[in-house]
């Protein structure tokens, strides 16, 4: 009988996902686990809701009940029926990212969780039932660096001798234009390099979208700041290790996976002051912060990173070793395991 059953019921690949399937392909060597919903990259196949709460009838052998381990609203919703009015024997443990107060369904739903985990301290001042603060990793050998990083970006024929990319959803708050905007100031003075914008535009933000390639088209840079869309999870390592630089520049972010997975493959950062990102940067290690909205010193950040090749080196092997020791999948699920058991542990 499974003991442990993680919801994903979105349908597109976002930040939760990833995170998710990071901890899940830790999880299932040492759990009999399920995935409830959606399938996720390197996970096992998914199963029904349906399907889980009919696993759940009994127990699993040797604990008091199964945990089903929800991170977002419709799978607190979900795991809240079957337990409390399906009378199952599961627990329910959320994950927390959000580094500002929750509206009043989500924190009702909160409240009626049996843990939760906080991802970052911030995070932890918003929740009720906070078991543990458990930053989230990455998966250090699905993400690693590139053997020769102009080799490998010469691969994907994006043009220029060096990649700069910003990952995420093309909208306002995740600060694509703030971007774009830094892109056209500095690339007509590093002319190797190239500027991706990986993400997708949902409907509603498709004019924000065409504004920024305007701009862009005005500048003349088209060939130069380049719209890819949303890469497959499958590709994403290998667009990640041929970069130089990942640069995230949003005006919210509960924690930001994306200087994350580009420190894992040895990949520096510029960041805004948002997120997790101080955390990440180790006191300019590995990346460089930059006030909310400051394209300008973004521009001077990521210059000063590029035009120096001895200190990109440094920062990059820093950011793989950081990742490494304290930012990776599995010591997220070391923090995780240790709630589960202290749940069962008191019955």
């Amino acid at each position: 009988m499974p003991d442990l059953f993680v919801t994903n019921f979105n349908r597109n690949f976002t930040g939760v996902s990833a995170t998710a399937a990071n901890v899940i392909r830790q999880q299932a060597l040492s759990h009999d686990l399920r995935l409830v919903g959606r399938p996720l990259p390197g996970c096992p196949d998914p199963i029904s809701t349906a399907e889980a709460r009919r696993l759940c009838h009994s127990p699993p052998e040797g604990k008091p009940f199964a945990i089903w381990h929800v991170r977002r609203n419709t799978e607190m919703r979900a795991a809240i029926w079957a337990r409390d009015v399906l009378r199952l024997p599961i627990r329910i443990v959320f994950t927390s990212a959000a580094q500002r107060r929750h509206s009043a369904f989500p924190r009702w739903l909160i409240s009626r969780m049996d843990a939760v985990i906080a991802t970052t301290e911030k995070a932890a001042e918003f929740v009720p039932h906070l078991r543990a603060v458990v930053p989230h990793g990455v998966d250090t050998e699905v993400l690693r660096p590139a053997e020769n990083r102009t080799s490998a970006w010469a691969a994907l024929g994006y043009g220029g001798k060096l990649g700069i990319a910003t990952v995420g959803r093309i909208r306002p708050e995740k600060g694509t234009d703030v971007f774009v905007q830094a892109m056209i100031d500095l690339l007509p003075s590093v002319p190797d390099a190239v500027a991706l914008v990986v993400g997708r535009a949902a409907r509603e933000h498709q004019a924000f979208l065409k504004d920024l390639q305007a701009r862009i088209a005005a500048a003349g840079l088209t060939d130069r700041i380049l719209f890819p869309g949303e890469i497959p999870a499958a590709e994403l390592p290998q667009l990640l290790r041929a970069l130089s630089l990942v640069v995230q520049l949003p005006r919210y972010e509960g924690y930001g996976m994306a200087p994350l997975e580009g420190m894992a493959s040895g990949v520096p950062f510029v960041g805004s002051e948002t997120g997790y990102y101080r955390a990440f940067s180790a006191q300019g290690k590995s990346g460089l912060i930059v006030p909310l909205e400051a394209g300008q010193a973004a521009v001077e950040a990521v210059r000063s990173i590029l035009t120096d090749p001895g200190r990109h080196a440094q920062m990059a092997r820093d950011a793989r070793d950081i990742t490494l020791h304290s930012f990776s999948a599995r010591a997220e699920a070391e923090g995780i395991e240790a709630v589960y058991q202290a749940l069962w542990s008191e019955g």
